[in-house]
């Protein structure tokens, strides 16, 4: 763990109870000396590092050494156009879309969509600040709904469309914007809405699943 997300954190001593106690001290066996970081929600920016100064069976208390600027993100910024799939599956690769360094998500509710899937917004950034403390990311992946592809494609009309085509790119370097179908990809009057947009795939055989083809993409261009 990089960081411990922690909303005391600042404070020139932090008194670590209950579970928090139960993973430093029992699982991750901090012991007095130790440097340990920790971040705030509401300034994530800004890194606070402690030292271990003493620890008690069910308590220990921390020594702010310093709080400084340091963010932690992608040289690049990525936003994907994600039609909407089961939330189970958003779920499993949310934290990898994390690491990778993606900047915006837009959920899009496109023909194809289910429509009884419903998106948990707190979940997704429950599940965003396991993996920002793992990977030591100082900001939230942007989060957003949007009714339909056509809507989606008025705001950002410089997107880039992932799709069955026979464009296969060995340079995404100029790409900001990425619209990824759901399963059974796009209907046919989406695909007349996006004509006039670059349209890719990647080169393999193989046909990707949704959640597939969002981590591949996000890394051809974002790593």
């Amino acid at each position: 763990m990089i960081y411990i997300l922690d909303d005391e954190a600042g404070k020139e001593k932090l008194h670590v109870r209950a579970e928090l106690h139960k993973y430093l001290i029992k699982v991750r066996r901090h012991r007095e000396g130790d440097i340990l970081h920790f971040r705030t929600r509401e300034n994530l920016e800004l890194l606070h590092t402690y030292r271990v100064d003493t620890v008690e069976p069910r308590s220990a208390e921390l020594i702010l050494i310093s709080s400084q600027i340091n963010e932690v993100k992608s040289l690049k910024n990525l936003h994907i156009g994600w039609c909407v799939i089961d939330s189970n599956s958003i779920e499993k690769v949310l934290p990898s879309l994390c690491e990778i360094g993606v900047e915006a998500i837009t959920f899009i509710s496109c023909e194809r969509s289910q429509k009884n899937f419903k998106l948990d917004f707190k979940r997704f950034e429950r599940i965003q600040e396991a993996s920002m403390q793992q990977c030591g990311r100082s900001n939230y992946i942007e989060l957003e709904s949007c009714k339909s592809v056509k809507e989606f494609i008025s705001k950002h009309p410089d997107t880039k469309v992932f799709d069955f085509c026979d464009n296969t790119l060995s340079d995404y370097s100029d790409i900001k914007t990425v619209l990824i179908g759901c399963e059974g990809g796009f209907s046919p009057n989406e695909r007349e809405l996006f004509k006039s947009l670059g349209s890719f795939r990647l080169d393999t055989p193989m046909v990707l699943r949704s959640e597939s083809a969002v981590l591949a993409v996000a890394s051809k261009i974002v790593l």
